[in-house]
């Protein structure tokens, strides 16, 4: 089957379902949402906890419910979301290869916005050896069992060890609590863990360095940084953070990726080198909170309206990069009025000076009053690329204690 669209949107998640209500109630047309699960929503779908914003009244939203907003949001405005159907690969320039429950389709775009997210590295990603043993979970795994078969240990096990030291390793251990999995440990390989786990003991500086048992988890080995060794009993570990984009689409187009983020490079208005092909929310660099996401997929919207009238896609735009300890930025590409930055360090820094140069010129150099941490972004406002010549080289951030 061959069809047509306005604007194909690849992914419901957060970022996705937001493009597309914008979208559709600004009049682009024919919008339509693609999801290969068999339910809107994205990650939050699982996450049954507070932090999602609140709802008309004032009342906190969970996951779930925020989930069910953004849904109902789209769906509303007009936008179209088919669930159960996936985005296989690209037929041609705004050309999407699709595999629905009624057969294959070809889907022709006049704009294409990627939503597609991202994921937790699994075990086999992190190069942690050992046997093919049931009870190896990662955060999403573990909320997706959760939210099929409940809160029941004996799906999840009796004695679990969490690896990983940010709230989303704390999400993961009050899941395994609250289902009556005794937590034996925490491992990070963090000098110290970014949040508090209270009543479970915490092992920094230590990585899992192999999984032992056959057919079920009996264990895993750790080492510290030390050299010492040792074994934590468990019948379940849960490998949490340590995310990356779900950029399988880009590549097979061939578009660039950033080499800090894993993600597309874009522009200030998400755009990507392809004209018509967009590239929003954590698919751009792993994990921010949905809400952020949520405001991307918004914001990317006057860009996609300004193709379908017809605007020229800008040239590309001068490339950013970091330097020292800050791991990645984003946008990757930056035009003449600058763009608001976001910056992520490799490691804590304590009140840094930031630097934004241009081929060794200073654009912008400033103290920071708190801390950086890797498990959270820092937002650079438009004064700090304001200036930027696109005659000259790469911008690049950097960050000194």
């Amino acid at each position: 089957m061959n069809r047509t669209v306005d604007v194909l949107v690849v992914g419901a998640g957060p970022a996705g379902l937001a493009a597309a209500a914008r979208l559709a109630t600004a009049g682009a047309g024919r919008v339509e949402v693609l999801e290969r699960e068999a339910a809107a929503g994205g990650v939050p779908r699982h996450c049954a906890r507070p932090g999602f914003g609140a709802d008309a009244l004032g009342r906190a939203l969970d996951g779930p419910a925020y989930a069910r907003r953004a849904v109902r949001e789209a769906v509303r405005a007009g936008a179209s979301v088919r669930t159960g159907v996936s985005a296989t690969g690209w037929a041609g320039p705004l050309t999407m290869d699709v595999t629905a429950p009624t057969g294959l389709e070809r889907v022709r775009a006049r704009a294409v916005v990627l939503a597609t997210g991202a994921r937790e590295r699994p075990r086999s990603a992190r190069l942690v050896p050992g046997t093919r043993p049931s009870g190896v979970l990662t955060t999403g795994e573990l909320q997706r069992t959760v939210l099929r078969f409940g809160p029941r240990r004996e799906h999840l096990g009796r004695r679990a060890v969490v690896v990983g030291g940010d709230p989303v390793a704390r999400a993961a251990v009050r899941t395994l609590r609250a289902a009556g999995v005794e937590v034996a440990a925490v491992v990070t390989g963090l000098p110290s863990p970014a949040v508090a786990f209270a009543g479970v003991p915490v092992l920094a500086g230590t990585v899992v360095s192999e999984l032992l048992g056959r057919g079920r988890l009996t264990g895993v080995a750790v080492r510290g940084e030390d050299g010492r060794t040792g074994v934590l009993r468990c019948d379940t570990v849960v490998f949490t953070g340590d995310w990356i984009p779900d950029h399988e689409l880009v590549r097979a187009r061939g578009l660039p990726l950033d080499p800090g983020t894993r993600g597309p490079v874009t522009d200030h208005g998400f755009r990507t080198a392809e004209p018509g092909v967009f590239a929003v929310g954590n698919l751009l660099r792993g994990a921010e909170p949905a809400l952020v996401a949520a405001a991307e997929g918004r914001a990317v919207a006057e860009a996609v309206l300004e193709r379908l009238d017809g605007r020229p896609w800008p040239a590309a735009g001068v490339p950013v990069t970091t330097a020292g300890p800050l791991r990645w930025v984003t946008p990757g590409l930056l035009g003449p009025d600058g763009a608001p930055l976001l910056v992520r360090p490799e490691r804590r820094l304590v009140r840094p000076v930031l630097t934004v140069t241009q081929d060794g010129a200073p654009l912008r150099r400033e103290r920071l009053s708190g801390t950086l941490v890797p498990w959270r972004s820092v937002r650079l406002g438009t004064r700090w690329t304001s200036g930027v010549d696109l005659a000259a080289g790469p911008v690049t951030v950097d960050a000194e204690e």
